[in-house]
């Protein structure tokens, strides 16, 4: 493990990615005990307050954890896809919110991700994703329901879909389509939307889902894209209108 004393970068910063290199290598390996501060502070020649703030930004990753007493220290830590979800979420969000994707190119992303794994969830599904679609498709028609709580649902009812293809690694890099692109796109577009006509679609989608044809599921999100799309372009037409009419 190196870092570069002359590099402008933070100290703590280039210990915390030596660190990180050793375990993606797998020459830090799980549950593994890392040198004490004291042996690190030594062996990247700085500081113990460098390294503190080293394993804080690891700890922050995940990539390690801390146990106190005699038989304490940091340990290597494993990962669980479940545990990466709040972060791939976090990265989806912030990169909307932070550069310039328009409506219809983070639809398009989100609609062509989810269709990757309509032939395996058609395929794979249990009966609890089956089950959780159908109850997703009955809160979603109940009257009163809140527009956030459609939303809500509407999130679940295509996580439900996702985790059907019985693949951790498509579910963890859709976390972020599923859980960030699409409350997104539900709030710009709810106003607008024919509840009934979503149920029907989701409907749709969950039944080809349980005969396990991946054709038609393949076609119902084709068809809820373009539900989607055609919403929002009716949105921001009637926003551009209000504008030239203030102006």
């Amino acid at each position: 493990m190196k870092i570069d004393p002359d590099s402008t970068a933070d100290l703590s910063a280039q210990i915390a990615a030596a660190i990180r290199e050793e375990i993606v290598a797998g020459r830090l390996i799980v549950d593994q005990r890392l040198p004490s501060e004291a042996e690190l502070a030594d062996h990247f020649d700085v500081s113990r307050s460098s390294v503190r703030e080293a394993l804080k930004r690891l700890a922050a990753q995940s990539l390690i954890r801390t146990q106190r007493g005699a038989s304490g220290g940091a340990f290597v830590n494993r990962i669980s896809f479940e545990q990466a979800y709040a972060q791939q979420i976090t990265t989806s969000t912030l990169l909307l919110s932070m550069n310039a994707v328009s409506f219809e190119t983070a639809c398009e992303a989100r609609f062509a991700l989810e269709r990757s794994c309509a032939a395996l969830s058609a395929a794979r599904r249990l009966p609890d994703h089956l089950a959780a679609m159908r109850a997703e498709i009955h809160r979603q028609g109940q009257p009163g329901l809140t527009d956030e709580a459609f939303c809500a649902s509407d999130v679940s009812f295509h996580r439900a879909l996702v985790d059907g293809a019985g693949n951790p690694v498509l579910s963890y890099q859709l976390a972020g389509a599923v859980e960030a692109m699409q409350p997104l796109m539900n709030m710009i577009t709810f106003t607008a939307r024919d509840r009934a006509r979503i149920v029907d679609l989701h409907t749709a989608i969950a039944d080809a889902v349980e005969a396990q044809d991946a054709t038609a599921v393949t076609a119902g999100l084709h068809a809820l894209e373009a539900e989607t799309q055609a919403l929002a372009a009716t949105m921001f037409a009637k926003g551009r209108d209000h504008a030239s009419v203030r102006a």
